[in-house]
């Protein structure tokens, strides 16, 4: 006789067996519910690099060695007709929106917020955009981001915010990255959920092993407490965007690859990629860029040196996938594997931004100025460290592109074709294959919601939602010859392009041109896949109905007014901003301010006042510093005098050393900058209203002040100047409340052109 009792859990009750029948049906209807569970369950990551072009990977035709993105390909699908935005922020809002850049208000990078003039470009996600993890945040899914974010108006990255655009109040329910767009690998700007944290001072401490540790933890947590529960994981890494840095370890992996020269390494990635099916056996291979030079025509210094720069460059590419490897591993270890749905890309082409010679130091590279070749061979054997974070020269920008021309940020294939991996193996039934649809990186989140059975909602906090404009592929997962995507339009920095049906229009856009005298190129890529065929003056009718095409679907997705405003974004700053206000005061004990949330002093007058009080002469120390090793200005007190140091790496070193020690007690230490000419000033450097020196400070740089912020009574991060290197952040001794900047009223602010 089977006896049953009732008993109740908490306020409910249930029927317990004490018959071993009775008990073995329940722990058989538990573990089938949980295996029901379990099946039904996608996970997804999407795994982002940055600046990888489309034929880096081994799997799309490289010698880097890739073996665990690799793995995810042999396991899912290669996509070898992918596009994205040519631009890092844009790409990245469409892959988490679905929907095209223009409308959800980020059209170029979010450093540049350009005015009410320019809805499209204000630097944020509109609210009416809800990205994939707000949507997935109401279907039950915990949400997890780690790595570069870029998608904040990046003067609002202050540690005091404002907040409403970074991760967590865009759905993530945690956070590990860095803001803005780009980072040193070794001791990032860091910010843990709505929080800014110290920069590492752990010697070992590399970013893109960070990110992957904080995503294990994360993924570890919730499978061991909430295993049925699914997860998203947006994991964007700042490999490959330059500073490449990486343990030499990695660099020495590729001693004697690269030694045949980029042409050479180009056409055999070219011929590996016909042999793999990545592109078609007929595809033609594209001749080097303009202003690239032959291998063979370069110089035994140019070759030592560019040769250095790409082992960096790949040996950085294979430490990023040795930590793909270890996410893989903790899927597979937490049993969450098979049970999720990983996407991997790039955000766009390799880049150019290396120039000739390639970069030895960030700032430098970032405002356009390029690098000697003695500049570059003076960091030789720094490169890839703390140092010398480096970028590769144009030339080996193109072979990250192959088979294509050009490179990130143009409408040309070698900016926007990138490398796509899918893997689902609960979808997938013929892993290792490659399809040839045409995608657009908007059309990824769209095919999550379908897979996942989820209908975007209308509304997100009571903000009504735009439509997905993104169009799902989830048919060709499981079907080869699905349909592609029909028709997409782009627009970056002034360059336009427009896809339909085969055939891609495009302009390279010359900077400062009218728009209306752009040249436009036609190309059927259906049959010319590397775009080498320029059938614009074949077909002039075809060019017209696409040229109409590109400014209908441009309205449609408000992608107008026109502008070819780029880097001299970094001058904008639009009225009503954090940075508009001409007398800012910083208090000590304020976290590192963020790089582009300082007072914006490029070309322009302005004076500092720091009241400081000493009670004796031994109190010295750094009173500001603003930068680091590669740019930026200091002052601070060592041997008694008073030091201010402007330095642009080794190219522009202006300094003042106090004729009279600074007195003990109360002193106000001053600087008057005044701009003298384009990019050139006289600093002067008084103490308590005493004139104590002056120098001439020239060629500053133009857009971009440095690539580290502002430490008030120390200098955190990498030192400004070498005479203090040794003592950490040489924090100042004594008594200093605040610095106080008041702007000049000459700046030559940038006003964003429309057409």
């Amino acid at each position: 006789m089977v006896m049953a009792s009732a008993i109740t859990l908490n306020g409910y009750s249930a029927i317990a067996s004490d018959s071993p029948k009775g008990k073995d049906a329940e722990k058989k209807q538990n573990k089938s519910t949980e295996k029901k569970k379990e099946e039904t369950k996608t996970n997804v990551v999407y795994i982002v690099l940055d600046d990888s072009g489309y034929s880096d990977l081994g799997s799309f035709g490289s010698e880097i060695k890739t073996p665990n993105m690799d793995w995810i390909a042999e396991n899912g699908l290669r996509y070898n007709n992918a596009h994205v935005t040519p631009l890092c922020s844009p790409t990245r809002a469409a892959l988490l929106t679905g929907r095209n850049t223009h409308e959800v208000g980020v059209g170029t990078v979010t450093n540049f917020e350009l005015g009410p003039d320019f809805p499209h470009k204000r630097g944020a996600i509109k609210p009416e955009a809800g990205t994939i993890a707000e949507v997935l945040g109401e279907n039950n899914y915990n949400t997890y981001a780690v790595g570069k974010w870029h998608l904040a108006p990046t003067e609002e990255t202050s540690p005091a915010g404002p907040y409403h655009n970074w991760p967590i109040e865009k759905g993530f329910d945690q956070y590990y990255g860095f803001l803005e767009d780009s980072s040193d690998q070794y001791k990032p700007d860091l910010t843990i959920d709505n929080t800014q944290i110290p920069s590492p001072t752990d010697d070992s401490y590399h970013f893109s092993e960070a990110i992957v540790e904080n995503a294990n933890r994360y993924i570890t947590n919730q499978a061991s407490v909430f295993p049925d529960k699914p997860f998203f994981v947006y994991m964007a890494f700042g490999a490959q965007h330059s500073p490449h840095q990486v343990p030499e370890e990695y660099i020495d992996q590729y001693k004697g690859v690269y030694d045949k020269g980029w042409d050479h390494i180009r056409q055999e990635r070219f011929e590996r990629q016909k042999e793999l099916g990545i592109i078609p056996k007929d595809a033609e291979f594209a001749p080097r860029n303009n202003g690239v030079k032959a291998w063979d025509e370069l110089s035994e210094l140019e070759k030592k040196n560019y040769i250095r720069l790409q082992e960096t460059y790949a040996g950085f590419l294979t430490h990023t996938d040795e930590q793909v490897g270890k996410l893989l591993d903790n899927l597979r270890r937490t049993n969450q594997l098979d049970h999720t749905m990983i996407v991997l890309l790039s955000d766009n082409g390799g880049s150019g931004g290396g120039q000739a010679n390639g970069s030895v130091n960030h700032s430098i590279n970032y405002n356009a100025l390029g690098e000697t070749l003695e500049e570059v061979d003076g960091l030789y054997e720094e490169m890839g460290s703390q140092r010398a974070g480096t970028e590769y020269p144009a030339g080996w920008g193109q072979v990250s592109n192959t088979p294509f021309s050009q490179y990130k940020n143009s409408a040309f294939a070698g900016g926007m074709n990138t490398p796509l991996i899918v893997y689902n193996r609960q979808i997938i039934k013929d892993p290792g294959s490659i399809r040839s649809q045409y995608v657009y990186v908007s059309d990824i989140t769209p095919t999550v919601y379908d897979i996942a059975g989820i209908t975007p909602p209308k509304e997100i906090d009571g903000v009504k939602q735009m439509a997905v404009s993104g169009q799902s592929f989830k048919e060709s997962l499981t079907n080869p010859k699905a349909e592609g995507k029909e028709t997409q339009y782009y627009e970056v920095t002034g360059n336009r392009a427009i896809y339909h049906d085969g055939w891609k229009a495009f302009t390279s856009h010359k900077k400062g041109d009218s728009f209306d005298n752009d040249q436009w190129f036609l190309y059927n890529v259906k049959d010319d896949f590397t775009e080498q065929n320029n059938l614009a003056d074949q077909y002039p009718k075809k060019l017209k109905e696409l040229q109409k095409l590109w400014w209908k679907e441009a309205e449609k997705y408000q992608a107008l007014p026109l502008t070819d405003t780029f880097l001299e974004g970094f001058l904008s700053v639009p009225e009503g901003s954090i940075r508009a206000d001409k007398h800012l005061v910083y208090y000590r004990g304020m976290d590192r301010l963020t790089d582009s949330a300082v007072p914006p002093l490029v070309n322009r007058s302005y004076e500092i006042n720091i009241p400081i009080k000493r009670a004796d002469a031994s109190e010295d120390g750094v009173l500001l510093a603003h930068g680091g090793l590669d740019s930026g200005y200091t002052f601070y007190i060592q041997n008694n005098k008073l030091v201010y140091e402007y330095r642009i790496g080794e190219r522009t070193q202006a300094s003042i050393v106090s004729n009279m020690d600074v007195p003990v007690g109360e002193s106000v230490i001053s600087l008057k900058y005044d701009k003298t000419g384009k990019h050139q000033a006289i600093g002067t450097l008084y103490i308590n209203d005493t004139k104590v020196g002056d120098t001439k400070i020239e060629n500053t740089l133009p857009l971009k002040l440095s690539f580290e912020g502002i430490d008030v009574g120390k200098d955190t991060k990498y030192p400004v100047s070498p005479a203090y290197a040794d003592k950490d952040d040489f924090e100042f001794k004594g008594e200093l409340v605040k610095v106080e900047y008041i702007l000049g009223d000459d700046a030559e602010l940038t006003v964003p052109r429309a057409n």
